[in-house]
């Protein structure tokens, strides 16, 4: 018990040396900084990867059973997966590279025939639709909120569609704008657009078949179990996709950058882990004398490693404690001090364009907080290791000979 007020006394002690103090000033706000910085990061990691997988699976299906030429009876497959356990439902779709144009405009997108009423039961493109003037029918197109933007269409415009089928050979059509719609990805509402079953498979000649057949399932993490199972039951020439394999790219490189960041950041603690153990050795040096008489009156070795080990909890509790306070409080208000930045500077930091979202996702993890902690925790109580053992070695006569 006395080595730990002595630790505490020790530490609100004014110092003979004043750089000792500002060393260890140093180490508090750096571990402070490192805590911190890797709660924000983190925590923005994670709202990356949440947002990343919500607007993935909103704009595909779970898992997709597609075949080279199309799937004829289409209806009769997609009865026979629904009825497999963990399959929600089903729905066959009709997609492809076409080329709209509107007066002098001219702009290639993948258009995608859907039934509207099955759609919504696989996806959520029919839940992202803004407003509709009309009915959608054979006659009627449905357009990316971004790409209406940046081609200047309206609704209710009439715009030309073209599917080539050889190198001589179109299949044209004319369609009237009766909505849009917005996902939140820009790459998505800047390219996409939706038509009638019907209409679709006029344009691709693929009347009676489909493109593939969309299927929801109950657990979307598991959707690559369900995958597996498909594939073995359809076998050859199906090909069956799960959503994480359209955009495994990006899923993979968040995790990845994710991993690293960790890594990275995590010096920060380690660089506040070698301040802490450089004052404390300047401490114990300072403190010769005072661990000198302790010996002397029956201090054991143990008690004088406690002493200085305590020491180095004490630094890296303050700073881990404003470290996560302080993470906490940006990382919820992340958006409103990025919005002040670009209001002061002009400067948009998270452009849409590039990041497919509007504002920067933040989810705080109670699991990442945590290990965040017992990290630098961890980091801290070994950088007093060596310092204490060294205090802990002093001989009192030695340390007491000149006083």
């Amino acid at each position: 018990m006395w080595a730990f007020f002595l630790s505490i006394k020790y530490f609100f002690s004014k110092r003979k040396e004043g750089m000792i103090s500002f060393i260890g000033g140093i180490s508090v706000l750096g571990m402070a900084l490192g805590v911190a910085s890797l709660i924000i990061v983190l925590s923005v990691m994670n709202g990356f990867d949440d947002e990343v997988r919500k607007k993935i699976v909103g704009t595909y299906a779970h898992v997709t059973v597609m075949k080279e030429g199309g799937i004829s009876d289409p209806e009769r497959l997609a009865e026979k997966m629904e009825s497999m356990p963990g399959i929600e439902g089903a729905a066959g779709f009709v997609s492809g590279q076409a080329v709209l144009r509107k007066e002098g405009v001219i702009k290639g997108i993948i258009l995608k025939g859907i039934n509207p009423r099955k759609e919504a039961k696989v996806t959520e493109v029919v839940s992202y639709i803004d407003r509709i003037d009309g009915s959608f029918d054979n006659g009627t197109i449905i357009l990316g909120s971004d790409l209406m933007k940046s081609e200047g269409i309206r609704s209710g415009d009439v715009v030309e569609i073209f599917v080539p089928q050889t190198s001589s050979e179109l299949e044209k059509t004319e369609l009237k704008v009766i909505g849009s719609f917005t996902s939140g990805r820009y790459d998505y509402d800047a390219n996409m657009a939706v038509a009638s079953l019907e209409t679709t498979r006029k344009l691709f000649r693929m009347e009676g078949t489909v493109t593939g057949i969309g299927l929801r399932v109950k657990n979307e993490m598991q959707a690559d179990e369900v995958k597996y199972q498909l594939q073995h039951a359809l076998g050859y020439p199906y090909i069956v996709k799960s959503w994480m394999d359209l955009d495994r790219n990006l899923v993979e490189a968040i995790a990845l950058e994710k991993k690293m960041m960790f890594v990275i950041l995590a010096l920060i603690i380690m660089v506040a882990c070698f301040n802490i153990g450089g004052s404390l050795m300047m401490m114990v040096m300072e403190k010769t004398r005072d661990i000198g008489i302790l010996k002397a009156v029956g201090a054991n070795s143990v008690g004088i490693s406690l002493v200085f080990l305590m020491e180095s909890v004490i630094i890296g509790a303050l700073g881990i404690t404003i470290g996560a306070f302080s993470g906490l409080f940006v990382a919820r208000r992340l958006n409103v001090v990025t919005d002040f930045i670009e209001r002061m500077t002009g400067i948009n930091f998270f452009p849409s364009d590039v990041y497919y979202f509007t504002e920067i996702p933040v989810k705080i993890s109670s699991s990442d907080i945590s290990l965040v902690i017992l990290v630098a925790a961890v980091l801290t109580f070994a950088s007093g290791l060596y310092p204490a053992w060294k205090a802990s070695r002093l001989d009192p006569s030695e340390a007491i000979r000149y006083e």
